[in-house]
């Protein structure tokens, strides 16, 4: 499992900005990040070398900062890869609320994804013999 924090911005300039200067200022290194956006409001998602101390900075800052867990995943760097492991985990009844991959690292992506199935996630990722993080 990875551990991903999210983060709630108002949608204006130099909010996202702001957020990583606290986390740097903090000493917290930025392993992988997304942003996803509606016309008021983003959420910021992160994942850090230090999750703790990201959150503590974050939350000392006023920022609503929640951590979730994800399921992680290697998927080869091979045309259709990923999609073999979407096809696997859909047939299996879980759903992918979001998803991103954060790394490459000798010839394969680290995926990063949330789900309400966690436990039915990793049997299915597992059975088909997935590299989890």
């Amino acid at each position: 499992m990875i551990k991903q924090i999210a983060i709630f911005l108002e949608n204006k300039e130099g909010k996202a900005s702001g957020c990583c200067k606290v986390l740097k200022d903090a000493g917290v290194n930025l392993c992988a990040l997304s942003i996803a956006d509606t016309k008021d409001f983003g959420i910021l998602r992160i994942i850090t070398d230090d999750n703790e101390k990201a959150l503590n900075a974050l939350k000392n800052a006023g920022y609503l900062a929640t951590e979730v867990e994800l399921v992680g995943v290697e998927v080869p760097d091979t045309a259709g890869a990923l999609s073999e492991l979407l096809i696997e985990l859909g047939d299996g009844g879980v759903n992918v609320e979001y998803m991103y991959s954060y790394a490459e690292v000798d010839g394969h992506a680290n995926i990063a994804f949330k789900t309400s199935a966690v436990e039915k996630a990793v049997k299915i990722l597992t059975d088909n013999g997935a590299k989890l993080l």
